[in-house]
């Protein structure tokens, strides 16, 4: 099948990354909307129209299945998407129960973009657990910045993250919970900053198991590996240098993987 996964950037790279070790033997198409990029400053209704331009492009690419590897993406179009289109589409949902099933009496901290930290769909996730009283909401939209530009363990990185986290009491916490797949690049900083027992956990696993799930795959031995097809806002990435550039966010992405 051919499946792809779409982001606002770069982000959505640790999805699919996650997706080629246990489904490698499916044809994938990474849409990364680098026109547009980052979404998470911009209002709900300019990210819906983004989302729209580009499941219009993609689903003239006849797909099977479309992932929407973006958190905030998700917060903001997946359900317009899904009432337009008839195809399985997967959004992504942070890790907020994992965590609370993990340690129920401890709070988390969920890390998103300000889009999501504002939007319904977490608040709404939050009802549901009854978590009101242990979740608690931060926005670190610069780390989307840093991300697009390889920027992943820098000394500014490590000051940005320092400052913005300088408030927490960790003692109260368990988990973080990276509500943004652009996060994913800095686990080692996190993991740096925050103390021993604190879990960082994303929502990587849980969004491909629900795409096995909803579009019926398994994991088959065949001898024929499709390559990845990339495209930036609708026009496929063949320059060697972006080439490149994507493959050190994969390189960057294996080092994060077991963190």
């Amino acid at each position: 099948m051919k499946i792809a996964f779409f982001d606002s950037g770069i982000g959505g790279l640790s999805v699919l990354h996650h997706a080629m070790k246990i489904l490698p033997h499916e044809e994938f198409i990474f849409f990364a909307d680098e026109d547009n990029v980052p979404y998470g400053t911009k209002s709900p209704e300019e990210v819906l129209a983004c989302v729209d331009e580009a499941f219009k492009f993609l689903i003239a690419q006849n797909v099977g299945a479309i992932v929407v590897a973006c958190n905030t993406a998700t917060s903001v179009a997946v359900q317009t998407m899904r009432e337009k289109y008839s195809l399985p589409i997967i959004g992504m949902e942070p890790a907020l129960k994992v965590a609370l099933d993990f340690f129920p009496n401890k709070k988390v901290l969920v890390a998103a973009t300000a889009i999501t930290v504002n939007g319904k769909k977490i608040h709404r996730l939050i009802k549901n657990l009854r978590a009101e009283n242990l979740t608690e909401l931060k926005a670190l939209p610069r780390l989307v910045e840093f991300a697009e530009q390889l920027e992943f363990n820098s000394a500014a990185v490590e000051k940005y993250l320092r400052t913005e986290l300088a408030a927490y009491d960790w003692k109260n916490f368990s988990s973080l919970v990276l509500g943004c797949t652009h996060f994913n690049y800095f686990k080692d900083t996190f993991k740096k900053i925050l103390p021993p027992h604190m879990k960082i956990l994303d929502g990587n696993a849980g969004t491909v198991n629900e795409l096995i799930r909803r579009a019926n795959l398994k994991s088959e031995r065949t001898e024929k590996i499709f390559p990845v097809e990339f495209f930036y806002s609708g026009r496929k990435v063949t320059d060697a240098a972006e080439l490149l550039r994507l493959k050190k966010f994969l390189r960057r992405l294996e080092k994060m993987y077991t963190l």
